[in-house]
């Protein structure tokens, strides 16, 4: 299963991420999150990290020529978009992307099913708040292609293991507090996805 830390703010964080073992950093390009980050600072971060690590930028209902400048500074590999108010063009996306599902309900994850997505808890203030998503309403959906997110943590990964998601994304989940991650808390949560 593929892991995904989100809303890293500074290289400590990211080096202690990608040593737990995770495959990719989220960088949280929404300026009213406590995660945010400048796309510059966030490409220095980048240049130094080692190969073989997705960089993932996470959008908030942008338009596509904001997404592909702030990819470009920030050397993002791949968008993350939450897009509920249908601001982004896909088609003219010049990078590779993934779309959030923020789900109220079983049908919201049904109306995606075909397609690689994330899943995550709707919240009125876009991720990052540990509210879970009701694993009931994957009993009927081939997970293989969906990233879930949303008040994950090491000790509710087991939970997961019947499902076969594609991947897992954490954020406060590993957190001291918001925006500064816990080194032990990053190793435990891999650990444990590695044991489902």
């Amino acid at each position: 299963m593929k892991i995904k830390i989100c809303g890293i703010t500074n290289l400590e964080d990211a080096v202690n991420a990608i040593n737990a073992g995770s495959d990719a950093l989220g960088f949280v390009f929404y300026e009213k999150s406590p995660r945010y980050i400048d796309p510059f600072e966030a490409k220095e971060i980048v240049k130094q990290l080692p190969p073989f690590v997705q960089t993932v930028g996470l959008f908030v209902n942008e338009n596509s020529s904001f997404i592909n400048q702030v990819c470009t500074n920030a050397k993002m590999q791949l968008a993350q978009i939450i897009d509920d108010d249908n601001y982004t063009d896909l088609a003219s996306l010049n990078y590779k992307h993934i779309n959030v599902v923020r789900a109220k309900n079983e049908k919201d994850i049904l109306d995606n099913k075909g397609e690689y997505i994330l899943v995550d808890a709707f919240v009125e203030s876009f991720g990052g708040e540990g509210k879970r998503v009701a694993l009931e309403w994957f009993k009927n959906v081939d997970c293989s292609k969906i990233v879930l997110a949303g008040g994950l943590n090491q000790n509710n990964l087991k939970e997961l293991k019947k499902y076969k998601f594609y991947g897992v994304d954490v954020s406060s989940g590993v957190e001291a507090f918001k925006g500064k991650k816990d080194k032990q808390k990053m190793i435990d949560f891999v650990n444990a996805v590695n044991e489902i």
